[in-house]
């Protein structure tokens, strides 16, 4: 079984509206929470502001540890031809845009980013993790 350890951030602005990254590696498009994979040896904390920063191009202060959410995919589902299960480990912390603009992603996982109310990512093609996240940051 493969593992991989990945850290998100829940970031919101005045108006109540989230900031979210469009995934680009699944079987279809989907929105996701801005974050992404560790590096070997990386803190959880510096990998979410890396990501944020690579995927949206803003700068963030890293709040409070929301929780960790394990999920096992099996290897017929996985987005590349695998041999076998992934593990996934996904620590999700709350953030606060210190700096930056927005701006997308090139080469990356992700490929634009963008603020949207509660109602509107209802409507959305979402990933599962936007509402575990927003769920665990008691938003939803």
């Amino acid at each position: 079984m493969d593992l991989r350890v990945a850290a998100y951030a829940v970031i919101t602005d005045d108006d109540g509206r989230v900031l979210l990254a469009r995934w680009t590696e699944g079987r279809r498009l989907a929105w996701t929470m801005p974050g992404g994979g560790l590096e070997a040896g990386e803190d959880p904390e510096d990998a979410v502001r890396r990501e944020v920063r690579e995927e949206t191009g803003y700068a963030a202060r890293v709040g409070e540890l929301l929780g960790i959410h394990s999920r096992v995919i099996p290897a017929g589902r996985r987005t590349r031809e695998a041999d076998a299960p992934l593990h996934t480990l996904r620590i999700v912390y709350t953030a606060d845009i210190t700096g930056g603009r927005l701006r997308f992603e090139e080469n990356g996982s992700t490929d634009m980013a963008a603020w949207f109310t509660l109602d509107e990512v209802a409507k959305l093609q979402r990933v599962k993790l936007v509402d575990i996240a927003l769920g665990m940051a008691d938003i939803i």
